[in-house]
C-alpha cells in the first residue's frame, strides 16, 4: 500500500511539473519589442482564471528601469516607482522591490500588436501598448 502511494505521488509530481514547463513562452533576445508604456488592466493567478481588473502602467525604458504607476483611489493620488529589468535567457528579469536585489523571471506569454501577457512568479498581467 505505502508503495502504491509513493509512485502515485510521484506521477502526480511528474505531470504537475510537466505542464507546467509544457507553458509555451516568446524567448526575448533583446528589450525592444517590450520598450514603452504599458498599462496593466488585469491580473490573475493562473492564465484562465477569473481576472481581476487592475489599473496600473509600466513603462520600460532603455536604461534598464520599469517606471511603474500604480492607481488607487483610496489615497487619491497616483504612487511611482522604478525598478531595474533585464533581459536574460529569453525572460524578463525584474526586481522584485525598490531597493532589493532580489529579482523575478517574467515570461512573455503573448506578444501580438499592442496587447502582452506577462507571467511573471506570482500573477499573470494582462497589458495594453499605450
Amino acid at each position: 500500500m505505502k508503495t502504491s502511494i509513493k509512485i502515485l505521488s510521484i506521477v502526480c509530481i511528474l505531470l504537475a511539473s510537466s505542464a507546467y514547463a509544457a507553458e509555451k513562452f516568446i524567448v526575448l533576445e533583446n528589450n525592444k519589442p517590450i520598450l514603452g508604456k504599458w498599462n496593466i488592466h488585469h491580473e490573475a493567478a493562473a492564465l484562465h482564471k477569473e481576472k481581476v481588473p487592475i489599473n496600473n502602467d509600466w513603462t520600460f525604458g532603455k536604461d534598464g528601469m520599469i517606471t511603474a504607476i500604480s492607481r488607487d483611489r483610496r489615497m487619491g493620488s497616483d504612487q511611482g516607482i522604478k525598478i531595474k529589468y533585464s533581459i536574460a535567457d529569453g525572460v524578463i528579469k525584474k526586481q522584485f522591490a525598490p531597493g532589493r536585489e532580489k529579482y523575478e523571471d517574467c515570461k512573455v506569454v503573448k506578444l501580438e500588436g499592442r496587447e502582452m501577457i506577462l507571467h511573471c512568479k506570482f500573477n499573470y498581467f494582462f497589458m495594453t501598448k499605450i
